[in-house]
């Protein structure tokens, strides 16, 4: 009934707010708790509404107003279509996993892990740190902090097996996030009308920074531990493409973990062709059941271009990522960097370098492994009670999302609309596809919501379901 209660006086006050003056002020929590016989958490939830749609505005201590600046007549921007021209891409300008929060609802549409899986207490104090010291005033070189690079090369030694040379720290060169990463890989390594090797589905941002690139997509089908080498091979050979961007480790958006033997042969196929294959490695601190094995772990001749953030990790406000390239690769992708960003801010490397080597960063992921492993078996669980109709390909051994195959015939733009309007929001997996979509999919990010409103959300899905087909 309290939705209920709150919906009917956001759309009274809706009205009155659009006859109202700009300025007007709203009659006080008190005064509309009597007036709508609802409760002030109810009133509130109105209100709250109302201020994140712009229609109203609160000062604290004075009370809630229409907003003051009304919007004039629109402007006219026509002449810029003849001035842009013809987009490269008819891609949206954001993902739907960028869409802004909606208050109350449940939300499994992001790309980032809740607040409290982050290692708050750790960038706090890191960011207070790196700020009383020279890295707030001054510039880095290009590459990175050294002492950053170093980290990022030790973690690929690690897995780099014995007689083995693992990278050099010059070979880690820092980048602000990883999408900044594949743009300058895809323009230094690829180029404009060249053919780029792709897992499908793969990650929304690779494909939008390939066709931003100019660069021509050869999707190949992926499943649960990979692609199949011979449909790698076969793509290879049609396309005479030059590199293979994949995500062999808890892929997004499917959660994947290619097997060893299929690491070993597509390795093998991309140096059989002279080609890269581009890892991105982007969930490597967030494995569940299993631990990540990074493939460039098995490179000795700069085969692999290695991508690693810290952005899911530690925090999205501390964009902060590795490329590990080797030879006259390595050399390209700086120059493109250098050209488009110049270096990345020496305050954002210091903090994170201190985040990673502290010794609470340990115990911070072996808690967030087992959170995570919760929150997985949660929503999945409700899947299969709620809406057994939805196929969970898998559970996932690592990362953040569960990738569900919806019936067929299923309108997946017209369920999320559905889902919407019932408080769910989630997002279509059209957007992971580089070419025609093999079946209706949905994304669902267990790790951004609190996982005590997961029993509704098979719930809600059922519902929508059966008005989507």
């Amino acid at each position: 009934m309290g939705n209920d209660s709150a919906g009917r006086i956001e759309s009274a006050l809706r009205s009155w707010a659009g006859t109202a003056p700009p300025g007007a002020r709203l009659p006080s929590t008190r005064a509309l708790v009597a007036q709508y016989g609802a409760s002030p958490v109810t009133v509130q939830k109105a209100l709250r509404k109302l201020s994140a749609l712009g229609i109203v505005e609160t000062r604290p201590g004075v009370g809630t107003f229409t907003r003051s600046v009304r919007p004039g007549s629109p402007a006219d921007f026509g002449w810029q279509t003849a001035a842009l021209g013809t987009p490269r891409t008819r891609a949206g300008a954001l993902s739907s996993t960028q869409r802004a929060s909606v208050p109350d609802a449940i939300q499994l549409h992001s790309g980032y892990p809740a607040r409290e899986l982050l290692p708050e207490r750790l960038v706090r104090a890191a960011l207070i740190r790196a700020a009383r010291t020279d890295a707030a005033l001054t510039r880095t070189p290009a590459s990175g902090l050294p002492a950053l690079q170093a980290w990022f090369a030790s973690q690929v030694a690690a897995a780099t097996p014995p007689g083995l040379a693992p990278p050099s720290p010059r070979e880690a060169l820092i980048i602000a996030g990883s999408q900044s990463g594949l743009s300058s890989i895809f323009r230094a390594l690829v180029g404009p009308g060249q053919p780029l090797v792709i897992e499908s589905p793969t990650y929304w941002g690779a494909i939008l920074a390939a066709e931003q690139a100019g660069v021509v997509l050869v999707p190949v089908p992926s499943g649960p531990v990979g692609p199949e080498p011979e449909e790698v091979e076969r793509a290879f050979a049609l396309s005479g493409a030059r590199a293979f961007y994949a995500q062999p480790n808890f892929a997004n958006p499917t959660g994947a973990q290619w097997s060893r033997e299929t690491g070993q042969a597509v390795l093998d196929i991309v140096r059989g062709r002279n080609a890269f294959l581009i890892e991105d490695d982007w969930a490597h601190d967030l494995g569940i059941d299993t631990d990540p094995a990074p493939l460039i772990g098995h490179d000795h001749d700069g085969h692999v271009i290695y991508l690693r953030s810290l952005t899911k990790s530690v925090s999205p406000a501390m964009r902060v990522a590795a490329v590990i390239a080797r030879g006259p690769a390595r050399d390209r992708i700086l120059s493109d960097r250098a050209a488009e960003s110049m270096y990345v801010s020496g305050l954002l490397q210091s903090a994170a370098l201190d985040v990673v080597t502290q010794p609470g960063w340990t115990t911070h992921l072996r808690a967030v492994r087992q959170q995570l492993k919760t929150r997985r078996d949660l929503l999945a669980e409700s899947l299969r009670d709620g809406a057994p109709d939805v196929d969970l390909h898998q559970l996932p051994p690592g990362g953040l999302n569960l990738w569900a195959r919806l019936p067929d015939g299923t309108d997946v733009h017209h369920l999320v609309r559905e889902c919407e309007s019932r408080g769910l929001i989630i997002a279509p997996g059209t957007e992971w596809f580089p070419a025609e979509p093999s079946g209706p999919h949905i994304r669902l990010n267990y790790s951004c919501e609190d996982p005590a409103r997961f029993p509704d959300v098979g719930r809600i899905l059922h519902q929508a379901m059966s008005l989507a087909r």
